[in-house]
Parts: C-alpha cells; sequence; structure tokens
C-alpha cells in the first residue's frame, strides 16, 4: 500500500444527528477530517489535474453523505463517511475522524469524536473513539 495521503481537515457542516431530542431538534456543528492513501507519484511527476483525486469533490461528497440523512451515531456517520470514499474515490485506505463541535449537553463544554479506519475490500485498519470534548477529478492539491 502507498504512504501517500491527500487529506482534508475541518470540514464543518451544520447537522441534526445525535440520540436526545435536543441533538435531533437543536443540531450542532460538525467537524470532518478525511484522509486517503492514494498513490501522488502520477500526479508528482505529470503536474496533470487528472491523475490525482479532486479534493474539492471529496470535500463536497463528504457533506452531501453527512447532511443527507439523519443519524443517531457518529459512529455511523463516519462509517457511511468512510463507504462512499472507498467506493468511489481511487484510494486503498481512508481515516475518518467526526467532531461534534457543539452539541446541546446542558451546559457542558466538550467536543465528542470518533475516528475510524477502513480498507479496501471491507477490511477494518485501526479504529478509536477520540473520547474528546474522524475520484478521479479534476484539480486540487493537498494541504
Amino acid at each position: 500500500m502507498t504512504s501517500d495521503r491527500i487529506f482534508l481537515e475541518d470540514l464543518r457542516f451544520y447537522g441534526h444527528h445525535g440520540v436526545t431530542r435536543d441533538q435531533q431538534s437543536v443540531g450542532a456543528w460538525f467537524s470532518v477530517d478525511a484522509e486517503m492513501a492514494v498513490d501522488l507519484g502520477p500526479a508528482a511527476a505529470s503536474d496533470d489535474v487528472r491523475s490525482t483525486v479532486d479534493y474539492g469533490l471529496v470535500a463536497t461528497r463528504i457533506v452531501e453523505v453527512c447532511t443527507k440523512e439523519r443519524v443517531n451515531l457518529i459512529e455511523r456517520l463516519a462509517g457511511m463517511v468512510a463507504q462512499a470514499l472507498l467506493g468511489e474515490f481511487p484510494c486503498e485506505e481512508v481515516r475518518v475522524r467526526i467532531r461534534k463541535l457543539t452539541p446541546p449537553m446542558g451546559g457542558l463544554h466538550v467536543t465528542p469524536g470518533v475516528e475510524i479506519t477502513r480498507r479496501r475490500g471491507g477490511r477494518r485498519a485501526t479504529g478509536q473513539d477520540t473520547g474528546q470534548g474522524t475520484g478521479q477529478g479534476t484539480g486540487g492539491t493537498s494541504k
């Protein structure tokens, strides 16, 4: 597997994911980090945007997945994002971190989150709860 990566950090969207009534009605801001294992050699050699993954398309797809339907658990949301990225872009592995930035939690200030890693073919790599309060395209470069 390649050690090359394309990544997005702190992609934000507003959603109504959660188990409690407040989380479902009031909603919260969420932040997504995504990292994709992609062979960047062809793009590095050619300087041709068609030989890489368009991270703008990746960002758009993540927001679409995260705002299409409400889910109870951010673990489920992270799994849906990972599945979409593996299914739609030429990557061998994805790491997805999702944090709920402004959860209505009765006055508590905490940022809960999860991080999962998935590989092509349905193999699970590492997965962990952060415990804190996780296509061929037309352009872009990574940070």
